[in-house]
């Protein structure tokens, strides 16, 4: 097979804390969110979206939140981690797009760090990773501002 296509999705809720860490950067924000790892909605969806391309499951199974190995753990780890399986498998990345779902914090002023991060973790150029950010018009628990959420979609292709 030439391409695969992966979807991932993840979400966490809001609780005691100064920042939260979406794609590798840390924003300060007046909730932190509760989550085994550092939380990472951004990098959990697109770990999703690689380990679905390629057929090994998700984030959960290779990283459990049972095993305290991953307690506060930075999650740009867990996308190495993913990228080393990807090249294993004989793929690269062709393009990663990620939308951030929340109605706070505000994602744009973050969003060329975070592609930058991505980038640098994905071992790719800057051109193949989109983050963009929506919010669901007060509707559901990100507009109630109970969470952050995040969906992320990959193709790779065969090296």
């Amino acid at each position: 097979m030439s391409f695969r296509i992966g979807n991932g999705f993840d979400v966490h809720a809001f609780g005691a804390g100064d920042h939260v860490t979406l794609g590798g950067v840390r924003i300060a924000h007046s909730y932190g969110l509760v989550a085994h790892s550092d939380g990472d909605v951004v990098i959990h969806a697109l770990c999703d979206a690689i380990f679905g391309a390629l057929a090994l499951g998700d984030i959960g199974k290779h990283f459990p939140p049972s095993d305290e190995r991953w307690r506060d753990a930075d999650s740009r780890q867990f996308l190495r981690h993913a990228v080393l399986l990807m090249t294993q498998h004989g793929y690269a990345l062709g393009n990663a797009d990620v939308t951030v779902i929340c109605e706070s914090p505000k994602i744009g002023p973050h969003a060329q760090a975070m592609r930058e991060n991505l980038a640098a973790d994905l071992e790719c150029e800057l051109g193949r990773i989109s983050v963009k950010a929506t919010t669901t018009e007060k509707l559901g628990f990100t507009g109630r501002g109970e969470g952050v959420a995040a969906q992320a979609c990959v193709l790779l292709e065969r090296r």
